[in-house]
């Protein structure tokens, strides 16, 4: 029988994990595609690199322009990340009529109508699991399971350093900075960590669900993005205080717009109640809460990053691509039909918990109040903790455009009476 011959370009922490699957799991692989998978060749930065896996050294070539290039190549995996070398390498091994599975969320981001009007000109799969969540079947149920109903919100936890971050701020009491020095200990962070806390690769990843729940090209340039460097252990105090834990939220969502449904894509740190499923996501794990019409609410749990969870996702799609190669069929592509308007963060309806730091003294409550009141948002509840010099109000404002809520928090710090405004975060999962 006739292998399928798969090039694998990258033998990092993910790709080294394929190679060793294609390996051990051989005889599964050729029961579940339906013919031997081959690895016909590896490309790498370096030969002489160290690498988790043993690689035969005729595999392992560091002209991967020429690997994706070959004809005899049925299927590439990508596992290099980054925009390029990336794209050409993806654009090249589609024009050379071989499928394609890559975990590049930031490509696929950034610039993913070329990749896939690309695959649909060559007649070829592009698929891309591992690019969000890890090991969690998350993209394949937005884009097959769920394609007959209409997907109105997708919330998550797609990031598992900044969740790290957060869990141990709210177990432990630790500040933000201690938190990560621990993270980065246990190789949950980067020396760099600046793509996770900064909410760079969440937003990337919200950007792809948003484009599959919707049907609409969304790009990390569309996305709202505002990470958790700025999280404190008083905020994560604060919302012990309220019954509610603090987590770095990937929220999509179809919101009213002129004409229809606009579509607000958002990665912020955010308020949720204990009770929330997504509250007692822990440690470095994701999970992805899907809602929709017919459906209801949907959770998606699991590791969402290291080496072999991502690499069994790789491995997921590999298969998929390998059955359509053998039976000269392809996937579904692209679904942009909807072709919805994406809305700045500013007409996205939120709210607000804020900690304010004021005077003590009568005339307050109305001039805070008033502040609110200009700006046509409502306040929920209202409180006042410490006497004197320690004197603050906490607030809680109810759902209003986050353009109004943002006036309304300068229009604080614009008064007399005001300290200072110390804590500024949304609120998710609470009932208005």
């Amino acid at each position: 029988m006739k292998p399928l011959n798969v090039a694998v370009l990258g033998c990092g922490v993910v790709g080294s994990q394929v190679v060793r699957l294609l390996t051990e799991s051989a005889v599964d692989l050729e029961a579940r595609v339906g013919a031997p998978v081959r690895l016909v060749g590896v490309g790498v930065r370096r030969i002489d690199a160290p690498r988790d896996v043993e690689v035969p050294t005729g595999l392992l070539t560091t002209d991967a322009a020429a690997l994706v290039a070959r004809d005899d190549v049925d299927v590439v995996v990508e596992v290099i990340g980054g925009i390029e070398p990336a794209r050409t390498l993806i654009l090249s091994a589609l024009e050379n009529g071989a499928g394609v599975v890559t975990a590049n969320k930031a490509l696929l981001a950034e610039d993913g109508p070329t990749l896939f009007e690309a695959a649909e000109k060559a007649g070829r799969d592009l698929y891309y699991e591992a690019a969000v969540a890890g090991a969690i079947p998350i993209l394949r149920p937005l884009r097959e399971s769920l394609a007959g109903d209409r997907v109105t919100r997708v919330l998550g936890i797609v990031n598992g350093t900044t969740n790290f971050i957060l869990d141990k701020m709210d177990s432990t009491g630790a500040g933000f900075q201690e938190a990560l020095e621990e993270a980065q200990e246990l190789g949950y962070a980067e020396a760099d960590p600046t793509a996770d806390v900064e909410g760079f690769d969440a937003a990337a990843k919200a950007a792809i669900l948003a484009s599959l729940a919707f049907h609409t090209r969304v790009t990390a340039a569309d996305v709202h993005r505002e990470g958790i460097a700025d999280v404190t252990a008083a905020d994560i105090a604060s919302a012990a205080q309220m019954g509610s834990v603090v987590k770095l939220l990937a929220i999509a969502e179809l919101v009213p717009a002129d004409g229809g449904d606009g579509v607000s894509v958002r990665v912020h740190p955010a308020m949720i109640p204990r009770s929330h499923p997504l509250a007692g996501v822990r440690e470095a794990y994701n999970a992805v809460f899907v809602e929709s019409d017919a459906a209801g609410q949907l959770m998606f749990y699991g590791p969402g990053a290291g080496g072999a969870p991502t690499a069994s996702a790789v491995l997921g799609d590999l298969v998929t691509v390998g059955r359509h190669r053998l039976g000269e069929t392809r996937g579904a592509g692209e679904s942009a039909y909807a072709d919805r308007v994406v809305l700045p963060m500013g007409e996205t309806r939120t709210r607000y918990h804020l900690a304010i730091d004021v005077d003590d003294r009568a005339g307050v409550l109305a001039e805070i109040a008033s502040a609110f009141a200009e700006e046509d948002v409502s306040i929920q509840t209202l409180r006042q903790e410490g006497r004197g010099a320690d004197a603050q109000l906490v607030v809680m404002s109810h759902d209003a455009t986050d353009a109004r809520l943002s006036r309304t928090v300068e229009r604080l710090r614009g008064l007399a009476c005001v300290r200072e405004v110390s804590s500024v975060m949304r609120v998710e999962g609470v009932a208005d």
